[in-house]
Formats: C-alpha cells, structure tokens, sequence
C-alpha cells in the first residue's frame, strides 16, 4: 500500500481512539426543554459527525421518536435525564436498524427500566452497557487493522494504477460484508425478543383475564349466599 493509505489507516485507528460515549454524571439532573436538549447532543457527540453541519438530533427527529413509539412522552414540554439516556441508544441504533426494530428493542426496555424505582434503573443499564466500549474499540482496531493488511494485498496483477482503488474498494467490501452479517445477527434477535415479549404479555393477560373471572365468580358465589339468608 502507498504511504498515503497507511496514512489513512492511522487516522482512522485515530478516530476510533477518539470514540467515547455520554457518561451519564455530563448528563443534567434537571429536566430539559426540547431546545436544551439538541444543543446538549449536539456538543457532547460532535466527534461522530461526518460533517461539521450535520446535526445530532432535530425537533422533528425528536417528535417522530415520540410519535413512533420509540421515546416516552415528556412531561410538560420537558425531557428528563432518563428521555436522554432513551434518546443516546436512538441515535447509535438509527444507523444501522429501521424504526420498527427499534421500537421492538427500547419499548421492553423502557417498560422495565424507565422511571423505574430502586438501584437497578436505566442509568443502571446504560452504564453497564457504554462500560463496554473501551474494551470493544480495542478489538475494533484489531479487526480493522487485520482487514486493511488483508486488502492490501488483493488485485496484485491489476494495473499498477488501478491498484490502490481496487485495495480501497477490497477494504470497504470486507468492513461492509462484516456490518452485513452482523445486522442479520441483530435483527434475529430482536424477532426473538419480540416473541418472547409477546409470550409474556400473552401470559399476562391470559392470568389477569383467569384472575378476573375467579373474582367474579367469588363475588357472585357471595352475592349469592347473601340472598338466601
């Protein structure tokens, strides 16, 4: 590879180096307007973006989340810490899961887990999950790097100056067939999780609806019992 391609190499190992997450203590423990709320995102994910001008998060992104089922109404116009929490997990999924998978994987967890008393809680779970991340870009860069030698080496009898596209294009097709697979991986899971979901809520309602009629034929063997006194 030319000098310029391991130059891009470094500088994307740069990047990852560079990928930290929202540590719930930067996130304010008063609830926010919808204003306050793109502006907090806005700056504390900035080194994501692709673009100077991209935007994290808009109002409209915000309302659909809502609309769609994806993020917990706010109260009186404003968004508490755990509505950014919700939000942060939107933000990663949305790029790579369509809205119904979503949906799918945070309304289990926020019927759980959102305003939810006690120790265990949705910072409880965002901690433990972005604890993660250290660990896993280390093994990213590893993965990268292997990839990139990798391609490096295809396409040897093309043209010399055909070269360091077709190592480019190789590098890209190997990160993308990665993604690819991956993704799969992600929406079997969450087909699986939707079927648990839907056993459970089934089960619930199936004891609720039993419960329901046994209290009904209580009430009625009593009312019962009253008339022929």
């Amino acid at each position: 590879m030319t000098i310029d391609a391991k130059d891009l190499l470094n500088s994307i190992l740069s990047s990852l180096s560079r990928i930290d997450y929202i540590r719930p203590e930067s996130i304010p423990n008063i609830d926010l307007y919808m204003d306050q709320i793109t502006t907090f995102m806005d700056t504390q994910l900035a080194a994501s973006k692709r673009h100077p001008d991209d935007k994290i998060l808009t109002k409209t992104m915000i309302n659909n989340y809502a609309k769609n089922n994806l993020l917990p109404p706010p109260v009186k116009k404003k968004y508490s810490k755990e509505h950014i929490l919700m939000l942060i997990f939107i933000y990663y999924f949305k790029s790579i899961l369509s809205i119904n998978d979503i949906e799918s994987i945070l309304n289990p967890l926020a019927k759980r887990f959102f305003n939810a008393e006690g120790e265990f809680n949705l910072t409880t779970v965002y901690e433990e999950v972005f604890s993660l991340e250290r660990d896993e870009v280390k093994n990213l860069m590893k993965d990268i790097t292997k990839k990139f030698n990798t391609s490096s080496t295809t396409f040897a009898d093309a043209p010399e100056e055909d070269q360091d596209f077709l190592h480019t294009f190789s590098f890209i097709c190997m990160l993308s067939f990665d993604v690819f697979v991956k993704r799969m991986l992600i929406e079997k899971l969450i087909d699986e999780t939707k079927e648990m979901e839907k056993e459970a809520d089934d089960a619930q309602r199936a004891a609720e609806k039993k419960a329901s009629e046994e209290k009904k034929a209580s009430e009625k063997k009593t009312s019962g019992k009253k008339s022929n006194e």
